[in-house]
């Protein structure tokens, strides 16, 4: 367990909680709040131990309510990681799992950040947004491109042009949240979800989102699957002791024990 100044970390077993801690604005971020998600983030990336994440915001309103707009029209300057918006929404490299659950308001970058993760579970009260063309700005962390890709053009334009919220039932219809549940439930479901990902193998699961997401800059189908043998996650996968570990668990009748290396 570990206290930041502006986020709360857990670590149990394999698995890494994530908390932004800001609820006094929505869990908004400002500079300081993203470089330190970005080390965090940094941490986990690197410990062989922890295989999966999820991220979550403080309190029962808000995931995240985006960027701190009263920071910034205080005259700070707004500065970001390499990594992007909560460390995160420009890392392109982590082939680990990352759930977002949403326990309340994600608007614009707070949006973005539940975008940016692989699966979004979230509470009925869950409210989604991309609304900076209401201030007088854009959707430059990742949803002007994450949003089109998931849901389709059309949809994501509609949410898009407008900046209208969207709930959490809506969000699964159109296909961006995986799990809708019931108010203050989320973090739990969220759980439940990385322990059936822990289930197996961690090469695996590395290998499958690298060749999800490098197929989607693939020219064709042909060239996905062609090419799919080059990536280092798939190579990493065949040499690992864990797809020994697995076919040998299976005829032994046991529960595999992934080393995952």
């Amino acid at each position: 367990m570990s206290d930041y100044e502006f986020c709360h970390v857990e670590r149990e077993g394999r698995l890494t909680v994530i908390t932004m801690k800001r609820p006094d604005v929505m869990n908004a971020l400002h500079p300081p709040a993203n470089f330190e998600l970005a080390a965090i983030f940094d941490s986990f990336a690197q410990d062989a131990e922890q295989w999966v994440a999820i991220v979550t915001g403080a309190g029962d309103k808000a995931f995240c309510a985006g960027n701190d707009l009263k920071y910034q029209a205080a005259g700070n300057a707004i500065t970001f990681p390499p990594s992007g918006f909560a460390g995160l929404t420009s890392r392109f490299d982590l082939n680990k799992p990352v759930i977002a659950a949403v326990n309340g308001l994600a608007m614009g970058g707070g949006f973005e950040i539940a975008l940016a993760c692989d699966l979004i579970v979230a509470a009925e009260t869950a409210v989604f947004a991309l609304p900076e063309p209401r201030v007088g700005l854009a959707a430059l962390a990742g949803g002007l491109h994450r949003l089109p890709r998931q849901i389709g053009l059309k949809q994501a334009l509609g949410m898009i042009l407008t900046g209208r919220r969207v709930t959490a039932t809506e969000g699964q219809a159109l296909g961006f949240v995986n799990q809708v549940v019931k108010p203050g439930e989320a973090l739990a479901a969220a759980k439940l979800l990385a322990n059936q990902i822990l289930e197996c193998s961690p090469m695996s699961i590395r290998a499958s989102k690298e060749a999800v997401y490098r197929s989607l800059g693939e020219p064709s189908l042909q060239a996905a699957i062609e090419n799919q043998s080059k990536y280092e996650g798939i190579r990493a996968m065949f040499r690992s002791e864990d797809l020994i570990e697995g076919p040998m668990s299976f005829a032994q009748k046991r529960a595999p024990q992934w080393k995952g290396r």
